[in-house]
């Protein structure tokens, strides 16, 4: 057992033939009786005291103790009475990440997990308050994709402070706690129809982003920042090698999503679109910081830029240009005076990239190639987004056991001949 117990209620007193006998202290009768002590790993003295009458869960205790520091899983009580809100904070603040992924983080914790689990010490949670909490965020009716960005969010702060030897265990991971799941909805891509539309819709300038975003599957980011050395018109290829990104009210050139540059092959309609946007509108320089808003300046031949000769802002481009066409195009309804948009989610530039991919799997793309072509740095993700659009397998192996056979697809009756 590590440490000794101290008994508050009696101190040792010697006689005088040197004998030692114990007398009740001063304190005898009042206040908790027992004081469990030992020396942590760090070397400082912590303790714990317990009522009359325990002194064997004083024992209990200061055997666990010892358990714990010999398996190398020790942790010091002290340490977990910081507050989630406290410690996240702190651990934010000692991200090296993307600057816009810590602010996006920053900002679901500060308005979905702060005001109902910031002020509980991070000592006192049981996987019951993060079921409530759970709750809570399912009856809030955000979506269920945001949900789990936002559970993962706060189990990540809490791996962290496993990991710091704050607490033993991430609540989260409880096996009672489930994550928010995923809506069971299949994504449902535009029709063709609909990607004309909504480009016709657009101002003149702009309208060739469609074709970009509809015929190469780039972000929206991706297709702000596409300068015009990036097109390889003879060799037909897109060179993806930058973003333009909002690091809170600041836009950054930054690396595309994932550090993941690709090329993209360029149909020639794209081609041929670009090249027509380029003659009717020429790129224009600009210069913006690298990753963060104090990053060095650098500069790009932008296709697509504002009238101000400048970046294109996503939330200018999206309140202003593209849902007003999506009203127009009847994808969702006008807005009432006083009143902001419809949702839309389903329906933003990354529309676009769904029309994308749905367009190559119809025409055979197998998903690795898709994968490398939407920047996925994972294939599998790729099939679990897009699997349901997948050629249906049981009518290509109709069609080949009839192409083996001689048969005519759709012949009715057609008997194969023996060889």
């Amino acid at each position: 057992m590590a440490g000794h117990i101290q008994d508050r209620w009696y101190k040792t007193e010697t006689d005088a033939n040197g004998k030692p006998h114990k007398v009740k202290s001063d304190r005898y009768g009042s206040g908790l009786r027992y004081r469990a002590r030992y020396v942590a790993p760090d070397g400082t003295e912590r303790s714990r005291s317990f009522p009359d009458k325990q002194k064997r869960l004083a024992e209990a205790w200061l055997a666990q103790i010892a358990a714990d520091m010999n398996r190398g899983q020790y942790v010091d009580p002290s340490a977990g009475k910081v507050t989630f809100q406290q410690f996240a904070t702190q651990w934010l603040a000692s991200q090296t990440t993307d600057p816009s992924t810590i602010t996006a983080m920053e900002l679901r914790l500060r308005l979905h997990a702060f005001p109902h689990i910031g002020a509980r010490s991070l000592s006192a949670f049981q996987p019951g308050h993060i079921r409530t909490w759970a709750r809570t965020l399912k009856d809030s009716g955000i979506a269920s994709s945001y949900q789990r960005v936002i559970f993962a969010n706060v189990s990540a702060v809490f791996a962290a402070a496993v990991d710091d030897g704050i607490i033993a265990r991430n609540p989260c991971r409880a096996g009672s706690v489930k994550a928010p799941k995923l809506d069971a909805r299949k994504l449902r891509p535009w029709t063709h129809d609909r990607v004309v539309a909504v480009r016709a819709a657009l101002p003149s300038q702009y309208a060739t982003t469609v074709d970009v975003g509809a015929g190469s599957g780039l972000r929206q980011g991706e297709i702000f920042g596409l300068a015009v050395d990036e097109v390889d018109f003879l060799g037909g290829v897109l060179h993806v090698v930058r973003q333009v990104k909002l690091v809170g009210s600041h836009l950054v050139f930054a690396p595309p999503k994932g550090g993941k540059l690709r090329d993209v092959p360029l149909a020639d309609f794209v081609s041929y679109a670009l090249a027509e946007q380029i003659t009717r509108r020429p790129p224009v320089e600009v210069t913006l910081p690298w990753k963060t808003p104090d990053g060095p300046p650098v500069t790009a031949t932008l296709i697509f830029y504002s009238r101000e000769r400048k970046a294109l802002n996503r939330n200018y481009f999206n309140m202003y240009l593209w849902k007003p066409a999506l009203v127009e195009a009847g994808v969702i309804p006008e807005r009432e005076p006083g009143k902001r948009f419809a949702k839309s989610r389903e329906h933003g530039m990354h529309a676009l990239r769904h029309y994308y991919a749905s367009v190559l799997l119809d025409a055979g793309e197998n998903i690795k190639a898709l994968a490398e072509y939407l920047g996925h740095s994972d294939p599998g993700f790729t099939l679990r987004t897009y699997t349901h659009l997948m050629p249906n397998s049981q009518d290509r192996a109709r069609k080949a056991i009839d192409a083996a056979f001689g048969v005519a697809h759709g012949g009715a009756g057609a008997v194969p001949v023996a060889a």
